[in-house]
């Protein structure tokens, strides 16, 4: 039988805690990754793609002095293996337009915050140091704009008077292995596509916060804010 799983790529800098999640939901799922790459040779989740048998590439930033060069070799790699989707996961790079206008509507990207609130780096502090009553995760579809793209889910989580940014983190990174296979599971069923207007799931437009992830979802169990 023919496979009809979606082929994704996944983009790393770090750790990979993320790509773990994504790996260890593809076996369930209508999704398969089919390479992981990254911009740091040095990147734990290159381990954990080789322990899943996942090809891997690097393409170092360091070896390229102008971002979009960058952009077009990292291009070059990913079309080797032919993906549907491109997954940003921890991918401590700002893409050029060179990059985001080939694969237009279909990267993803996770966030630590609820977008628009908090975009770029250290959302967990600036959220505490704001006073904030509630902090969260974002998945959105990646635009030119930094963080900006159409935002297909969220997470909110209620920030305690004793939490410091380690936890929070901790709490947040939580949320986000939960719903980042959770929305490329949709894209990968076909359920999620991104127009000029928004971001669209079932044919039908997403709010600007996108679909609240209830904390005891399961599946397809979701409330629209």
């Amino acid at each position: 039988m023919e496979n009809t799983h979606c082929h994704i790529v996944v983009l790393i800098s770090g750790n990979g805690s993320n790509l773990q999640a994504l790996i260890d939901a593809s076996g369930a799922s209508k999704f398969k990754v089919v390479a992981v790459v990254s911009n740091n040779p040095e990147a734990f989740g290159l381990q954990r793609a080789t322990a899943a048998d996942i090809p891997t590439r690097v393409v170092d930033h360091d070896d390229y002095s102008l971002r979009q060069d960058y952009d077009r070799k990292l291009i070059e790699v990913i079309e080797d293996f032919d993906p549907k989707l491109i997954v940003l996961a921890g991918f401590m790079r700002i893409l050029s337009p060179v990059f985001v206008q080939h694969y237009q509507g279909r990267i993803l990207n996770i966030h630590p915050s609820l977008l628009p609130a908090y975009t770029g780096v250290n959302t967990h502090q600036r959220v505490l140091d704001a006073e904030e009553k509630e902090h969260g995760v974002s998945v959105h579809f990646v635009t030119e704009e930094l963080d900006g793209g159409p935002v297909i889910a969220q997470e909110k989580i209620d920030v305690l008077a004793t939490d410091t940014a380690a936890q929070l983190a901790t709490r947040v990174a939580a949320k986000e292995h939960i719903i980042y296979p959770k929305v490329v599971s949709w894209f990968a069923a076909g359920r999620l596509h991104m127009d000029a207007d928004g971001a669209y799931m079932d044919h039908d437009k997403l709010p600007a916060g996108g679909v609240e992830i209830h904390p005891a979802a399961v599946q397809d169990s979701i409330r629209l804010p």
